[in-house]
C-alpha cells in the first residue's frame, strides 16, 4: 500500500491544498515560506509516534484569513494497492475506488486526523477516525500498521546512533538476526563473562567491594555482589553497539556524512520490517549538511530504491527541498511544485502536465541546476541563451528594477525550447507570471517602428500564450534592435571595442559614413552578420561587454520597447 493522497485544510499558510503521491519517491519543492514544512507536518499527524517525534499542535496552527482564525485543522489520507491481508486490517477504512482514478471492484483506505479546541480547557487535541464516519475511531492495530520515521532539518544524526535500546542501530540488528543467531551472539557473551570473571583485575576489584560491603552491612544483611557483564542478553547488547567509522567515533566524523549513514540505517530498518503494512521516510531539506555532488548521490540512491529488492518491502519516500541541485537531479515525475497563488498555498504535478512528443524527455536533460531555478521562482523570464540573460538583466538595472526584489528569475532555454518548459505554468499549472523572450527572426532589416512578419518559428512560440505566459518578440534579433535605437550604437561600438578593437575601429567608420536609416543595418552586420569568409563575433562575448559598459551609471542606454514590457509584465504588483 501506499499514501496517494493528502488533503490539508486550515493548517498555518495553508487554507485548502490537495496533494497526490507516487509509489517511492516524491520531492517537494517550492520557494521559502510556501508550505513545505506544513506538508511534513500533515504526514507526521498520522504516521509518526511520539518516539519518532508526533506532531504537536498549538492555536497559532490555526490558518487565519482575513484576520479569522479557522477553528480547526483538518487531515485526510488515502491509501491504494492494498493487498487482501491490508484491506481486513484496515476495514473500517475502506471505499470503493471511484470510475476516476481506478477499478471499481478495488479499494481505497481513508483516514482522517482533526485538530481543534477542547471545548473546557481551549488546548488543541487531536480526533483520529476512517471511513465515512467519525465514529469508526482508528485503531491502535490501523496505527502500528503504519510505520514511518521523520529526519528533521539540520539534525544531529550522531544522537540516533549511539547506542541506546531505541537507536536506529538496535533496531536494524534486531530486525536482521534470527532466533537462533541471537541465542549465539547471548551464549557468546556468557562465555566471555566466565572468561573475564577469573581474570585478576576483576577478581582483586570484586574482592575489595565485597570486602567493604560486609565490614558496612555485616554477614546477616550483606548481598551477594558480582562484577560482570550487564545481564547477557540480546536487547542488552543491541542497545550497547555503536557505529565507527573508519576507526573513529561516530561523533568526530562529519554531519553530512553523519545524515548519509543515519539514512542507510533507518532505510535498512524500515524495508526488513515486516510488521509494518506501510512504510516512509520522511525526509526535511536533506540539502542541509551536503554539497551539491553529495546532493545527487543521495538522490540517486532514493530513485533507485523504489523498487525494493528480493526480501524488502517498499518504502514510501517524502522529501522537501529548496535546492536546485536536488531539483534538477530528480525525475519530473517524482516532483510536487508547491506554489503561492493568489495569496493562497497550491501544488502543481509535473508529471501530470500535457507535453507535446518527446518535449517532457528533452526538459528532463536540460534541467541541470541554472535551469530547476525555474521550481523556486516567482516570477520568469525565458530567454533564447546566455547573451539575453546578460543583457536583460542589465537593462533592467539600468531602468532602475532590482529583479531579486521582484523575486524574478531570468532562465535560458539554451534555443528556442521554449515549447519543454510552457506546459508548466498556466492557471492549470504554476500559475505565476512568466514572459518569453525571443526574435522574430525574420530576413531583411526592418527599419525602426516597423511591424515585421513572423518567423514559422515565432508564430508557434506565439501560440504558447496563456492566461500566464507572454510572449514578447524582437523585430528581428535583439542585437538589431539594440542597433535601432540611436542612444545606443556607441555603447555598442564601446563594448566591441573591448573584445575587438580592429573590428570596432573598422566597423565605426562605417557606421559614421552611414545614415540613420542605415546605421542600424551597418552596425549589425559589422559584427553578426560579416558574411561567409570572416567569423562573426560571439554574442555571448559581446552581451557580456556590452553589459558592463551600461552599468556606468553615467552612460546612456535606451532598452528596446518589447524587452521593457515584458520587464513591466513580470514585476507588475
Amino acid at each position: 500500500m501506499y499514501l496517494a493522497a493528502l488533503n490539508v485544510k486550515g493548517f498555518r499558510r495553508v487554507e485548502e491544498l490537495n496533494l497526490r503521491f507516487r509509489p517511492g519517491l516524491n520531492v517537494l519543492v517550492g520557494p521559502n515560506n510556501v508550505g513545505k514544512t506544513a506538508v511534513v507536518d500533515g504526514l507526521r499527524a498520522l504516521l509518526t509516534t511520539a518516539e519518532e517525534g508526533a506532531l504537536r499542535v498549538d492555536a497559532y496552527d490555526l490558518h487565519a484569513s482575513s484576520g479569522h482564525a479557522a477553528t480547526e485543522i483538518t487531515f485526510h489520507y488515502v491509501f491504494r494497492d492494498l493487498t487482501l491481508d491490508e484491506e481486513a486490517d484496515f476495514l473500517p477504512a475502506l471505499k470503493p475506488m471511484s470510475t476516476a482514478t481506478g477499478a471499481p471492484d478495488k479499494y481505497e483506505a481513508h483516514l482522517w486526523v482533526r485538530y481543534s479546541p477542547n471545548g473546557t480547557t481551549g488546548r488543541i487535541r487531536p480526533k483520529r477516525w476512517c471511513g465515512d464516519h467519525e465514529e469508526n475511531s482508528i485503531t491502535t492495530e490501523m496505527l502500528e500498521d503504519l510505520r514511518a520515521i521523520y529526519l528533521p532539518p539540520l539534525r544531529d544524526p550522531a544522537s540516533g546512533l549511539k547506542p541506546s535500546r531505541s537507536s536506529q542501530l538496535a533496531r536494524l540488528i534486531d530486525r536482521l538476526a534470527s532466533d537462533s543467531e541471537k541465542k549465539e551472539l547471548v551464549k557468546l557473551l556468557k562465555e566471555f563473562e566466565e572468561k573475564l570473571e577469573v581474570e585478576k583485575p576483576v577478581a582483586k576489584t570484586q574482592s575489595a567491594i565485597e570486602t567493604r560491603h560486609v565490614a558496612m552491612l555485616g554477614s546477616t544483611l550483606k548481598q551477594v555482589l558480582k562484577i560482570g557483564l550487564t545481564p547477557p542478553e540480546f536487547q542488552r547488547l543491541a542497545a550497547r553497539l555503536a557505529l565507527a567509522v573508519e576507526g573513529l567515533d561516530i561523533e568526530q566524523n562529519g554531519l553530512g556524512y553523519n545524515n548519509l549513514i543515519y539514512m542507510a540505517v533507518v532505510l535498512s530498518e524500515l524495508a526488513l520490517n515486516p510488521d509494518a503494512a506501510y512504510k516512509a521516510l520522511i525526509v526535511e531539506e536533506p540539502e542541509a549538511h551536503l554539497h551539491p555532488q553529495l546532493q545527487v548521490v543521495l538522490l540517486d540512491h532514493l530513485q533507485a530504491i523504489e523498487a525494493p529488492v528480493q526480501g524488502q518491502k517498499p518504502v514510501q519516500i517524502f522529501v522537501t527541498s529548496h535546492s536546485p541541485h536536488f531539483a534538477s537531479a530528480a525525475k519530473l515525475d517524482s516532483l510536487t511544485c508547491l506554489y503561492q497563488g493568489e495569496g493562497k498555498t497550491g501544488a502543481f504535478f509535473p508529471r501530470e502536465a500535457t507535453f507535446l512528443p518527446k518535449k517532457k524527455e528533452k526538459l528532463q536533460r536540460y534541467l541541470d541546476v541554472t535551469r530547476a531555478d525555474l521550481f523556486f521562482a516567482r516570477r520568469l523570464i525565458l530567454v533564447e541563451g546566455a547573451a539575453e540573460r546578460f543583457l536583460v538583466d542589465a537593462m533592467a538595472a539600468k531602468m532602475g528594477i532590482r529583479l531579486r526584489e521582484h523575486s524574478v528569475t531570468i532562465l535560458s532555454t539554451e534555443g528556442l525550447n521554449f515549447d519543454c518548459f510552457a506546459p508548466l505554468f498556466g492557471s492549470s499549472a504554476i500559475p505565476i507570471r512568466v514572459a518569453i523572450l525571443t526574435d522574430a527572426d525574420v530576413p531583411g532589416y526592418p527599419a525602426p517602428g516597423a511591424t515585421p512578419a513572423m518567423s514559422a518559428a515565432a508564430k508557434a512560440i506565439a501560440k504558447l500564450a496563456n492566461t500566464h505566459i507572454k510572449a514578447y518578440f524582437a523585430a528581428r534579433t535583439l542585437e538589431y534592435d539594440l542597433a535601432l535605437l540611436p542612444t545606443n550604437q556607441a555603447q555598442m561600438l564601446i563594448a566591441l571595442a573591448d573584445i575587438h578593437p580592429g573590428i570596432a575601429a573598422d566597423l565605426k567608420v562605417k557606421v559614421d559614413a552611414a545614415t540613420a536609416t542605415d546605421k542600424p543595418r551597418e552596425l549589425f552586420r559589422g559584427m553578426f552578420d560579416r558574411g561567409p569568409t570572416v567569423g562573426n563575433v560571439k554574442k555571448g562575448e559581446f552581451a557580456q561587454a556590452l553589459a558592463a559598459v551600461i552599468a556606468d551609471p553615467a552612460v546612456s542606454f535606451t532598452t528596446p520597447t518589447y524587452i521593457a514590457e515584458a520587464l513591466a509584465y513580470v514585476t507588475a504588483p
